[in-house]
């Protein structure tokens, strides 16, 4: 028993969403999967076979890793706790979208279990990585145990156990992981929209050294009262209308604006913002796709609009290209 879900890009957007101002995301054909099977043993099983991670818990030492999580989630709200320290390794996040789920429904285990997840979404580089494979944890789940499904059920689940990563979700990334195809997103809300036209690459400049709660949290400190966010909002606005339109000139335009902005901000570090001007220079434009960093000089995912992919730039900076396309389809037993 097996689902996956889709990994995803923001277009426009990135941070101004944790504010209230609209962000445009597609899904993409890079997926997370999980897949359930029961055991013997009186235990729950968690293996991530990408970090080599394998745990087993009883019920019960779950429910108190739970509460200490809370408790520590708590702690990182008041200021006393870093975002970092809420969860004491990557496995801990899937235990708790997993007892959390469980403890909500009002769900018996009669078994033991075992779970086990694989992405081929890149970790840490603003691609949705967390969320999705969140996701396709609560929906295989949720089938196990013949659970209506209810895609709300599943957004708020995976939003819950997201925050205690990121510190805050604007859930953008839960949303189109669950949905698929592209959306406009705004407080909570979203709108559909067609997938885009345009032809576009993504480049990976490297894991950044910043968590995207530390991102977030840097910049709330920083820029929380910004008036920029209107800038962004007003970029966002631009984009929308010229994917649509797939008016080139006008998405180049827009994009070159956006990473204006992600700049000001201070989540593109000095090696990314030389490899993107080299892409202006060349007619085209880029942007970080995430959350981006606060240090170092990796920035996670670069989007790049081009009518090429820049192939000699990537390895004049040590930069990998990934192919992708959009996903209409979100999360899904397979």
């Amino acid at each position: 028993m097996r689902a996956i879900a889709p990994g995803k890009l923001i277009l426009s957007g990135e941070h101004a969403v944790v504010y209230g101002k609209p962000a445009l995301a597609m899904a993409v054909n890079r997926h997370a999967e999980s897949s359930i099977t029961p055991e013997a043993l009186e235990e729950i099983g968690f293996e991530l076979s990408d970090l080599r991670e394998s745990e087993r818990f009883t019920i019960r030492a779950l429910r108190e890793m739970k509460a200490r999580v809370h408790k520590n989630y708590q702690l990182f709200l008041e200021g006393r706790l870093g975002i970092r320290e809420v969860l004491r390794k990557p496995v801990e996040l899937f235990e708790f979208a997993f007892i959390n789920l469980l403890d909500g429904l009002h769900l018996k285990v009669e078994k033991g279990l075992n779970i086990r997840l694989h992405s081929t979404i890149p970790i840490g580089c603003g691609m949705g990585s967390s969320a999705a494979t969140l996701l396709s944890v609560l929906r295989v789940i949720g089938h196990y145990f013949r659970v209506e499904f209810r895609p709300d059920w599943y957004l708020n689940y995976s939003i819950e156990a997201e925050k205690l990563q990121h510190g805050h979700s604007s859930g953008v990334d839960p949303y189109i992981s669950l949905h698929g195809g592209c959306a406009r997103f705004q407080q909570g809300a979203a709108r559909p929209l067609p997938l885009p036209r345009a032809p576009m690459y993504l480049i990976q400049t490297g894991t950044p050294q910043t968590t995207t709660g530390e991102c977030v949290s840097r910049v709330r400190e920083l820029h929380a009262n910004d008036p920029l966010w209107n800038d962004f909002e007003a970029v966002t606005n631009a984009m929308e209308a010229a994917l649509i339109a797939n008016d080139r000139r006008d998405i180049r335009d827009a994009v070159r604006e956006n990473h204006k902005l992600l700049t000001k901000i201070g989540v593109v570090p000095e090696k990314v913002q030389s490899f993107i001007r080299d892409v202006e220079v060349a007619g085209h434009a880029a942007k970080i796709c995430g959350a981006g960093a606060v240090a170092g000089e990796h920035g996670g995912m670069v989007l790049v609009f081009a009518s090429q992919q820049p192939d000699a730039l990537c390895q004049k900076y040590g930069y990998t290209p990934l192919t992708i396309h959009g996903d209409p389809l979100g999360v899904r037993l397979v």
